[in-house]
């Protein structure tokens, strides 16, 4: 377990990134401005502010800040950037300037999850890889979610300006 995890806060990291991708995900495919909305995206944004917490916590893969911890600060400017219209409530589209930034939150944490993935497939099949493949991994595991996520919100955006601006 130990090299699954990296310890008690690499647990703790697992464990609310797994309540985040799973809260997240509802928040985005259920209806938007209810109270069952409103108290799963609160816990959305609490696992997410202890996965960026905790992940400032590890240091095993890079043994000081890395690429991942500079993801984590992303994610945490995008989840803030997605509570702060919500919270004040005002200025034009302001809902769906919420929408937007939570739903590229959620896609940020889905691209965390497959490059994780991705670059430790490798170690569990005892592959040894360079820096410079598992670079290349993880960059594309990003490119390939964001690829995705992009196409299903220029698909929509223009369907969730009209639905969250009524």
């Amino acid at each position: 377990m130990e090299n699954i995890v990296s310890g008690n806060i690499g647990l703790i990291h697992l464990l609310v990134s797994i309540v985040a991708m799973i809260t997240g995900i509802v928040v985005l495919i259920t209806k938007k401005g209810t109270k069952k909305h409103r108290q799963i995206g609160y816990i959305y944004v609490t696992s997410m502010l202890l996965v960026n917490f905790t992940a400032f916590m590890i240091y095993r893969l890079f043994g000081g800040f890395g690429i991942f911890h500079f993801f984590a600060i992303v994610s945490f400017m995008t989840l803030l950037a997605g509570m702060y219209p919500i919270i004040r409530r005002k200025g034009r589209n302001y809902i769906f300037r919420h929408f937007n930034y939570m739903y590229w939150s959620v896609v940020g944490l889905y691209c965390a999850f497959c490059a994780e993935i991705l670059t430790r497939i490798p170690f569990y099949l005892s592959i040894k890889i360079s820096w410079k493949l598992f670079s290349a991994l993880t960059m594309l595991s990003i490119f390939i979610v964001i690829v995705i996520a992009s196409v299903i919100f220029k698909k929509h955006k223009l369907k969730w300006q009209t639905e969250f601006e009524k």
